[in-house]
């Protein structure tokens, strides 16, 4: 029985932000069963140090710094007619580590996490390759040019227009397309006309994730109001400009002790600029997000853009937190009810008041979001469908895979 090659664009490990918790769990899953090669890049010089931490997961793992500028990238997009998510993970030595692990081990299975790591797949294989996109990153960037002024307009819409045709080639000579939601995956296929796309949902480590887990509480004043999140990303950003600019006012003419605490690495200046204001927070990087998460009254997730299944979201359920959410955000999330959605600062603004007047109701609230989550997100359950999907047999052989040729 061959090993499985994993391609991801960000080492999985520490796993601590939402990419990264994904890969994460589906490199320890295949692990489980498997031989796994890890093949990742890294653009945090602590994802360098840690490596060591995939030893107990990898029969082999080499990662490569991913140094290349954004103007850099943006450049050769532009030479090269491709889109910049692209040639911004376009490495030789990374196509030469490829390569040889290729040539040396018995692989029988390529799984690629995240759409720019399709390049590396060979233009011949006889591998099965499982391509996981996890979301429609070309409409992410539709949406990105939505809400641009020019030039920046038709830059995001070229890389929609690039990244689309590059997705839809890939999902064509590819054994399956995995995203994390049911609403990703139809929308897939009707765009693309993609036949085998199938599901594989995020999940959530309601162990860790747990009220009552040991972990250092925090001594706060005020009501808190909680977002967390990478802060360099551009819909965390956006969206926690929104609400404090738009709906928090609202929100503290009625509870004049709400505070707005933004939890997450690498916040923008623009997010920085935000703790000047009266009733907003912004902590920078924490070591552990469950001690903000716990003292919040209630937690906030205004995304304007979102696909697939918001981590943050979930981690919130799991740690019994009242959750107001944006629709995009609560989409891909079967929360049957146990959170509640607004897009508009009336809508978001009266359910956050509620929330806040009725500390019985909310508590109430968070209680079922983790039964939810407890019921329906476990990782085991959540992942058990990639064990078909590598689809090895009753005597540990994995049916023949076919030739093909990468896009």
């Amino acid at each position: 029985m061959g090993d499985i090659l994993f391609l991801a664009h960000r080492s999985p490990f520490p796993p601590d932000r939402g990419d990264k918790i994904r890969a994460f769990n589906v490199l320890k899953h295949l692990a489980a069963r498997h031989r796994v090669h890890l093949v990742a890049f890294a653009d945090d010089p602590r994802d360098l140090k840690a490596k060591k931490g995939l030893v107990a997961f990898t029969a082999s793992r080499s990662i490569l710094w991913r140094g290349k500028s954004r103007p850099r990238a943006l450049l050769e997009a532009l030479a090269q007619r491709r889109p910049a998510s692209l040639t911004a993970f376009d490495n030789h030595a990374m196509h030469d580590v490829v390569a040889d692990l290729l040539d040396r081990r018995s692989i029988d299975t390529i799984y690629v996490f995240s759409g720019q790591m399709a390049q590396y797949v060979p233009a011949k294989t006889r591998a099965r390759v499982i391509m996981d996109f996890c979301d429609m990153d070309s409409l992410k960037f539709a949406d990105y040019a939505k809400a641009s002024h020019w030039p920046m307009r038709w830059l995001m819409q070229r890389e929609a227009n690039l990244l689309f045709q590059f997705e839809r080639r890939v999902a064509r000579r590819v054994d399956a397309s995995l995203f994390v939601s049911d609403a990703e995956a139809e929308l897939f296929r009707k765009r693309t006309g993609a036949a085998n796309v199938q599901v594989v949902e995020n999940g959530i480590d309601t162990d860790f994730f747990d009220p009552a887990a040991a972990f250092r509480r925090i001594d706060t004043t005020g009501k808190l109001i909680v977002f967390t999140g990478q802060m360099d990303y551009r819909p965390n950003v956006e969206a926690v400009t929104w609400f404090a600019e738009t709906v928090l006012p609202h929100i503290r003419v009625v509870h004049p002790d709400a505070v707005f605490v933004i939890v997450g690495r690498n916040p923008t200046a623009a997010v920085t600029a935000l703790a000047n204001q009266d009733g907003i927070r912004v902590t920078g990087e924490v070591a552990d997000v469950r001690p903000w998460l716990d003292a919040a009254a209630c937690v906030v997730a205004p995304l304007k853009i979102a696909r697939g299944i918001q981590n943050k979201v979930l981690e919130a359920m799991a740690m019994a937190r009242p959750v107001v959410a944006s629709g995009p955000a609560a989409e891909g999330i079967d929360h049957d009810g146990t959170i509640l959605s607004g897009d508009t600062v009336a809508e978001v603004s009266d359910a956050v008041n509620g929330l806040l007047s009725d500390a019985h109701d909310a508590a109430a609230m968070g209680r079922k979001a983790r039964e939810r989550v407890q019921a329906r997100y476990g990782w085991s359950a959540r992942l058990a469908p990639l064990d078909a999907l590598i689809g090895w047999g009753t005597k540990g052989v994995p049916p023949k895979a076919k030739g093909r040729v990468a896009a």
